[in-house]
């Protein structure tokens, strides 16, 4: 049977399973799940006496019938997966959750790609960072000590009342109590991930200012690039390395920083983002292809392409005023001779004068001949 026929079937058949088997009624609907990274068609389940259901993504299930699996088996296992994932949903307080001055209490961040949840980022509040954007969760907790997290909606607002901006403020005071950061070396993290406890025993116990790579999170290390966004971060992460650095998006669960020390340069940094996102990270946890710098010395976020372009920028602006300079001090030492003649003094003024205008019309120069070198209209 084709997705649409599957889907439908699918749908009434775990209903009438989960009700013969429960002796209980549910709400059983077909939607799109749109959610940060992913958008898939889904069965949501829900129990007819609650507010809070479950979602079961239709496209695998589709997949396991495609390749081979019997259809009674996937209604069957679709049942059991609805009937445990109910068991183990989260028990929100559903009036809290009607609180806003409650619930901004809880509230984190988050750091996705802008591109690829264009649509819906369009539903939801953000504030954009470059080419990535800053997304909000309230972070709820079940009365077994679970956590889960709830994507704030400009639905959401409506109902509280407040502006996007409103949101943001109470999230960069919130999140970092909620979603304390954290900043690790490179060996830290790999003795964490082996449970040992002793760097030293790894051979990896090296000096905080011999990192030549950071790992930055958040406790629990969800959802960790959201420390991106958070006020002291840079300062922070700026303090650590001892200058500016390099961020490479590891995932939206964390990052790396790498110092700008000369020892890597920004096309083999993306080169190798880009290789790690196509063969390691799962697509749903992909930040972006991109690598970003922080600019110490003036306080700037941004993309590495930019930076490169600012640095080229800075280099020429440098280079015309030592020209200018050159100029200027031949011709006082020339002025400073003894044999110079009062009419020739007066030349002086106007080389000081050809100077000035030699330097304002070198970018016009430069553009001119920048579009000769690429084959563009000649000038004059």
């Amino acid at each position: 049977m084709d997705f649409e026929t599957f889907k439908e079937e699918l749908r009434e058949d775990v209903k009438r399973a989960l009700e013969e088997k429960t002796d209980s009624e549910y709400s059983v609907e077909l939607h799109t799940q749109e959610k940060m990274n992913e958008t898939y068609d889904a069965l949501t389940i829900k129990p007819e006496d609650s507010e809070i259901g479950v979602s079961l993504n239709t496209d695998s299930l589709y997949k396991a019938y495609s390749d081979g699996m019997d259809y009674d088996r996937i209604v069957s296992e679709t049942v059991g997966r609805a009937e445990s994932a109910l068991a183990n949903r989260p028990d929100f307080n559903i009036d809290a959750f009607k609180d806003y001055d409650k619930m901004k209490e809880t509230l984190a961040m988050e750091v996705v790609s802008a591109e690829r949840n264009a649509d819906l980022l369009e539903t939801v509040p953000h504030k954009n960072m470059e080419d990535m954007a800053v997304v909000y969760r309230f972070v709820v907790s079940t009365d077994v000590g679970e956590t889960g997290s709830v994507l704030v909606t400009n639905k959401m607002l409506d109902q509280y009342g407040i502006t996007p901006e409103q949101l943001h403020a109470d999230a960069m005071k919130n999140a970092p109590e909620v979603r304390p950061m954290e900043i690790k070396g490179m060996g830290e993290v790999l003795a964490e991930q082996m449970g040992i406890e002793d760097v030293e025993m790894l051979g990896l116990a090296i000096p905080p200012e011999q990192d030549q790579m950071l790992v930055a999170s958040v406790k629990g290390n969800v959802h960790g690039a959201g420390v991106l966004a958070y006020e002291d971060f840079m300062d922070k992460a700026s303090d650590r390395v001892g200058g500016s650095f390099f961020i490479l998006p590891s995932s939206i669960h964390e990052v790396l920083i790498i110092p700008d020390n000369g020892q890597f340069d920004l096309k083999s940094l993306e080169n190798m983002v880009r290789e790690v996102n196509a063969t390691t990270v799962d697509p749903v946890d992909k930040l972006t292809d991109n690598v970003y710098h922080y600019d110490a010395q003036d306080k700037v976020f941004e993309l590495g392409e930019k930076f490169v372009e600012r640095q080229n920028q800075k280099e020429q602006e440098t280079i015309k005023d030592e020209d200018v300079i050159d100029d200027l001090e031949s011709f006082l030492d020339a002025e400073d001779t003894p044999e110079k003649k009062p009419e020739d003094r007066a030349s002086v003024f106007d080389k000081l004068d050809a100077a000035k205008e030699k330097a304002a019309t070198q970018p016009v120069k430069d553009a001119v001949n920048k579009a000769k070198e690429h084959g563009g209209p000649s000038i004059g």
